[in-house]
C-alpha cells in the first residue's frame, strides 16, 4: 500500500479526521489493505498513516498476523527503508505510522518520463538489495515487492511495506489460500505456494529493477493466471534488457531460489559498475526522481479550538472570519444573529447599568471589609506580641500560641523554640524554604549542578561524508571540508567515522542519552582510546557520544545513513554539543 506524491488528495466525508491521535492533513493514497493518510507527530515530521479496512480489522486472525508483523517491522532500521515509527493492532481501526518519503513511486516515475537509464538503475538496485539486507537480517521475508512499494526519494530509493504484505492485502492474488504476494513480481516457487525464503524477495527485485528498465513487466501482461504459469514454466526473455545488466539479471531470476544471487552481492555487483559507467550518480537520480522529491507537504492540522461567542449586538456587524484548512473538512460557518429591535437594545441598557451599580458597590463594601480585617487582625498580633514578653498590664497570663502546642506560658514557648531552633532538621532561621532544610539542601545541589554543566547547542542536518568533516571545537561544527577532527571513512570497505584525537562511543539500547550517560561511557572508550567506530552495526536513531581533547562532548543522532555505494556514501544526522563538559 504505497503513498504517492502526486496529488494530496483532501479528506472525504468517509474519511476520519484523526486516528489515534495522529490528525489527517490530506489523503495520500489506498490499497487493498487500507487508505493512506498524511499526518505529523508532535513535532511536526510529516508520516504516512495507513488504516485498515474495516472488514479486516473485524477477522481476528487478520489482527493475530498484522500484530506479528508489526513488532517484527519495528525492528528494522535502514537508509533505504521507511522506518515504522507507530502502530497498534488492536486499535479500533487498527493503524500504522511510517516516516513519510517525499518522492513518486517507482510506477509513477517510469509512467511519466519513462524506462530508467542505466546508471539509475544500479543505484536503484543498490539501494534496494540494501534495504533487503536490513530486512532479512531481522528474520522478514517482504513478499510483495513491486515497483509500487519502491519510492524514490531524493537520496535515494526507499522500501516501503517491508513485512505488512504477508498479513494481507487485497490486491494481491492467492494462488493456494495462503499465497500473498501480485502476480507479475512473484517468485516460481511463491506462485505454486511452495515454502517462501528471503531468495523470493531477490527473484522479486530483479523483476522490479527490469520494469524499470522496460516500463512494463518482464514476463508480459494478461491475466493473472497466465502471468504465473509463464513465471512458472518458463524462462524470462533476458534479451529484451540492455546487455551489461543480463548477467545481474540471470543471477536475480534464477528459477532455483538456491542459485539466486544474494543481496550482499547485488550491492556489491552495482558498486563496481557504478564506478566504471559515466554519468552515474547523484545527477541521474535527481532527473528521475523530479520536483516530487522536494515538493513542501502540507502543514500539520492544528487543534480545534472554542470560538467564544459576540455579544448579540455585534455578531450581526462583526462576524467572524472562519477560515477553510487547505486539506480537511470544510468548517460550517454559523449564520448571523438577527438583529435586536430598540426595545431589547434599552433593555439591555438597563440591566448593564444596573449590573455596573451593583458591581461598584460590591466592590467598595468588599474594600471597607478588607481594610477592617486588617485591622483587626494587627489588633490581635500586637496583642499576642505582648503577651510573648510576660504577664499583660491587666495581670493576666497569655495563652499558649497555635505554634507551641502544649507549653505553659509565652515564655516557656519561647524557651523551647530557643532550644529547638539549633537542632537538625528544626523550623529554625537556618533552614530552607517553608521551613524545610532538605529543600534549601536540594536547591543548592541543584543550583550547583546547572552551575556545573554547560548549556546544550543543538545543530540539525549535520552532513558527514568524503567531503564534510565535523569539529566539536568550533562554534559551528559543521565544516565544508576535511579539516575537522571527526571524518566519515569508507576506503576500507567498512565505512567508518575517524578521528586522531575525539573519542567516540555507539550507544546501545533506547534513545534520549542524556550528558552524564555520555559522560560515563565516554570515560571508558577514552581509557581504551578509541578513536574510530565502525558504523557496521548503526542505522536511523543510532547515537554516537564523542569527546575532543578539550572536554567538549557531543552527541550524534543518526538520521540517514547510505553506505550501499562506498564512494557516494554519507551520513546525516542531529547533532547536540556541551562546551568543557567533561569531568
Amino acid at each position: 500500500m504505497s503513498h504517492p506524491t502526486r496529488d494530496f488528495q483532501p479528506l472525504q466525508d468517509d474519511d476520519p479526521p484523526v486516528v489515534a491521535g495522529y490528525r489527517f492533513a490530506a489523503r495520500l493514497g489506498a490499497g487493498g489493505m487500507g487508505r493512506v493518510y498524511l499526518s505529523h507527530t508532535r513535532g511536526g515530521r510529516p508520516v504516512a498513516i495507513k488504516v485498515v479496512r474495516p472488514e479486516l480489522a473485524d477477522d481476528p486472525g487478520f489482527r493475530r498476523r498484522f500484530g506479528r508483523e508489526i513488532e517484527a517491522a519495528r525492528r528494522v532500521r535502514g537508509a533505504y527503508t521507511a522506518e515504522l515509527i507507530d502502530a497498534d493492532a488492536d486499535g479500533v481501526p487498527p493503524w500504522l505510522a511510517t516516516l513519510y518519503v517525499p518522492g513518486p513511486s517507482l510506477t509513477e516515475a517510469v509512467a511519466r518520463r519513462g524506462p530508467l537509464p542505466v546508471p539509475a538503475v544500479l543505484w536503484l538496485m543498490a539501494g534496494v538489495a540494501e534495504a533487503l539486507q536490513a530486512i532479512h537480517a531481522e528474520g522478514i521475508v517482504h513478499r510483495d515487492l513491486k515497483p509500487s512499494n519502491v519510492l524514490l526519494a531524493a537520496d535515494g530509493p526507499r522500501v516501503i511495506d517491508f513485512g505488512i504484505a504477508l498479513a494481507g492485502d487485497a490486491t494481491s492474488y492467492t494462488a493456494t489460500g495462503d499465497t500473498i504476494g501480485t502476480p507479475f513480481y512473484m517468485a516460481p516457487e511463491q506462485a505454486s505456494g511452495d515454502e517462501v525464503t528471503a531468495a523470493a524477495d531477490v527473484f522479486a527485485l530483479g523483476q522490479t529493477a527490469a520494469f524499470a528498465v522496460l516500463g512494463r513487466p518482464l514476463y508480459g501482461d494478461g491475466p493473472a493466471v497466465n502471468v504465473l504459469y509463464r513465471i512458472v514454466h518458463s524462462a524470462p526473455d533476458l534479451s529484451v534488457l540492455p546487455e551489461s545488466l543480463r548477467p545481474l539479471f540471470a543471477r536475480c531470476l534464477a528459477a532455483d531460489p538456491a542459485e539466486r544471487i544474494s543481496p550482499a552481492e547485488v550491492v556489491e555487483w552495482c558498486r563496481q559498475r557504478l564506478g566504471a559507467e559515466a554519468g552515474g550518480g547523484p545527477a541521474v537520480w535527481k532527473e528521475i526522481t523530479g520536483p516530487e522529491a522536494e515538493r513542501p507537504v502540507p502543514a500539520p492540522i492544528p487543534e480545534p479550538t472554542l470560538t467564544p461567542t459576540l455579544p448579540h449586538q455585534q455578531a450581526h456587524e462583526h462576524a467572524p472570519v472562519h477560515p477553510q484548512p487547505l486539506f480537511g473538512r470544510p468548517q460550517p460557518t454559523p449564520p448571523p444573529s438577527p438583529s435586536p429591535s430598540p426595545e431589547e437594545r434599552r433593555a439591555r441598557r438597563r440591566r448593564t447599568a444596573l449590573l455596573t451599580a451593583a458591581g461598584v458597590t460590591g466592590g467598595a463594601l468588599l474594600v471597607v471589609v478588607l481594610a477592617w480585617s486588617v485591622m483587626e487582625a494587627k489588633g490581635l498580633l500586637d496583642d499576642r506580641i505582648t503577651a510573648g514578653s510576660g504577664p499583660s498590664a491587666s495581670g493576666t497570663t497569655a495563652q499558649p500560641s497555635a505554634s507551641a502546642p502544649g507549653s505553659s506560658s509565652g515564655s516557656d514557648s519561647s524557651s523551647e523554640a530557643s532550644d529547638t531552633s539549633e537542632e537538625p532538621g528544626s523550623s529554625g532561621a537556618g533552614s530552607g524554604s517553608d521551613g524545610d532544610p532538605a529543600s534549601g539542601d536540594a536547591d543548592t545541589a541543584s543550583s550547583e549542578k546547572s552551575s556545573r554543566d554547560p548549556r546544550p547547542e543543538g545543530f540539525t542536518l549535520v552532513s558527514l561524508d568524503a567531503d564534510n568533516s565535523l569539529s566539536l571545537k568550533s562554534a559551528d561544527p559543521k565544516r565544508t571540508n576535511r579539516k575537522g577532527d571527526i571524518h566519515f571513512d569508507c576506503t576500507s570497505g567498512d565505512c567508518q567515522l575517524k578521528s586522531d584525537t575525539t573519542v567516540l562511543v555507539q550507544i546501545f539500547g533506547s534513545q534520549g542519552t542524556t550528558l552524564d550517560e555520555c559522560r560515563l561511557m565516554l570515560r571508558s572508550a577514552k581509557k581504551a582510546e578509541r578513536t574510530s567506530l565502525s558504523l557496521a552495526a548503526s542505522a536511523a536513531g543510532t547515537e554516537i557520544c564523542m569527546q575532543d581533547t578539550e572536554g567538549n562532548i557531543g552527541l550524534y543522532t543518526i538520521q540517514t545513513k547510505s553506505t550501499a555505494v562506498p564512494e557516494l556514501g554519507f551520513l546525516q544526522g542531529d547533532l547536540t554539543v556541551w562546551r568543557d563538559a567533561a569531568r
